[in-house]
């Protein structure tokens, strides 16, 4: 009775536009000044609690980044690499907005910051080529979701912190099912592409071209190298590489594009100090509310359902996606992985999955709300970029979002696409 009362006033605030931080600790408060069983300061202890984690203090520093490359033209360099290297390809401008948001991943680590920026150059620019502005702004969309399941990812940073998992472990796991991901994105791309006829880079291909691209482009795409090899051999820390990303992305953009000034660098950085509380306040409000689901038992009752049918992997797996991407379509990303993400791994691993397989298809699928109506910000950043109407963009996402549920079967049925590099590296 009280899971059904709680539900319906979170679905009844969530609805009325009231925001998700704000829901998430009111709830809590009311249950206790209804209840009286314990004093009212137990929410903001348990929201110090959910933020008092060191590991947190890498998300500032990705999304910075991801400001800072958009703020210096980088995403512009990467562009012209990816132009070359598949806009000759039919829709070429389609597997370039791919392309390049894989890029942009390996830099931002956020898919909000990934979708912006990829998207607010190359939607309009597929728009004035003939591309359908719903097509445009779904596979933007999208496509900007590689940017939390590749490192750095600030959702792996959030679920490392939550489970007590290593960071450089789920880095790596990400790294297969992310590059995945991209090639079937542009795989349906290139399908619809080839029915409706979209143009592509029409330019002779010449090596030299190629090759300025890639020296133009050379210094960006060292970032996510480095963040991987410093974890990976032990020369830092997850937040110790975030506050080197900062550093280098301010060099490139100052000094050696001389694309950023420093006017900008100020404004970017407060306009990341507005995003990161936005983000700590959600994760705040999450503690309250995971410690309520606790408190009347609604999670221990998710964890028994779900044991019921652990005996039968593809049941199991079948209602443990579906489940997943229900809850992401009416539950941000930030709280439903720091809520839910400790009962459902739990579940995994006893019906026989590894950890890092089940981390990663909750990373994917919880991703995936950011895109699907009606709380999706991803969606509503890319609807807002191309001027399309929603439901048309709604529409447009179905083929799209089809490739990464069948992403989410593969990794929880090819345990080596997950687990192959972290085993190599020793992370497992």
């Amino acid at each position: 009775m009280e899971l059904s009362i709680l539900m319906g006033a979170l679905l009844v605030m969530i609805f009325i536009g009231a925001p998700i931080a704000v829901t998430m600790a009111v709830l809590p408060a009311i249950y206790i000044l209804v209840t009286g069983e314990l004093p009212l300061s137990t929410v903001p202890y348990q929201m110090y609690e959910a933020i008092s984690s060191a590991p947190l203090i890498a998300i500032p520093f990705f999304l910075l980044t991801g400001a800072l490359m958009n703020s210096g033209q980088i995403t512009e360099r990467l562009l012209l690499l990816s132009r070359e290297l598949v806009g000759r390809v039919r829709g070429g401008l389609a597997q370039t907005t791919v392309l390049v948001s894989m890029m942009f991943a390996g830099m931002s680590g956020s898919a909000v910051a990934d979708t912006a920026a990829v998207g607010g150059v190359l939607i309009p620019a597929m728009k004035k080529a003939g591309y359908h502005g719903p097509f445009c702004a779904a596979l933007a969309a999208v496509s900007g979701t590689i940017g939390g399941i590749v490192p750095p990812s600030i959702v792996m940073i959030l679920l490392a912190s939550t489970m007590g998992l290593s960071t450089g472990g789920l880095f790596m796991a990400g790294i297969l099912p992310g590059v995945l991901i991209g090639l079937m994105l542009m795989g349906v791309a290139y399908v619809i592409s080839v029915r409706r006829n979209y143009p592509r880079y029409e330019e002779p291909f010449r090596w030299r071209a190629l090759g300025a691209a890639f020296v133009g482009a050379l210094p960006p795409l060292l970032i996510p190298l480095v963040i991987i090899l410093g974890i990976v051999f032990g020369v830092f820390t997850a937040t110790e590489a975030g506050a080197m990303t900062v550093i280098v992305a301010a060099m490139i953009g100052l000094f050696l594009y001389r694309t950023l000034t420093f006017r900008e660098l100020g404004a970017t950085v407060s306009h990341t100090v507005k995003i990161t509380s936005s983000v700590f306040f959600i994760l705040a409000a999450s503690g309250p509310f995971s410690w309520l689901l606790n408190r009347i038992g609604a999670l221990k009752g998710l964890e028994g359902w779900f044991m019921g049918f652990a005996g039968s992997p593809f049941t199991f797996t079948l209602l443990l996606i579906g489940f997943i991407l229900l809850v992401g379509t009416v539950i941000e990303t930030i709280p439903a992985i720091v809520v839910l993400a400790p009962t459902l791994i739990k579940v995994c691993v006893a019906a026989g999955f590894h950890e890092i397989q089940a981390a990663l298809v909750l990373v994917v699928g919880f991703i995936m709300g950011a895109v699907t109506p009606p709380v999706g910000i991803v969606y509503f950043t890319a609807a807002f970029i191309a001027e399309e109407p929603l439901e048309k963009v709604a529409v447009a996402l179905i083929p799209f979002m089809l490739v990464e549920v069948v992403a989410m079967f593969l990794i929880l049925y090819f345990p080596a696409l997950t687990l192959w590099m972290p085993k190599l590296l020793g992370f497992v």
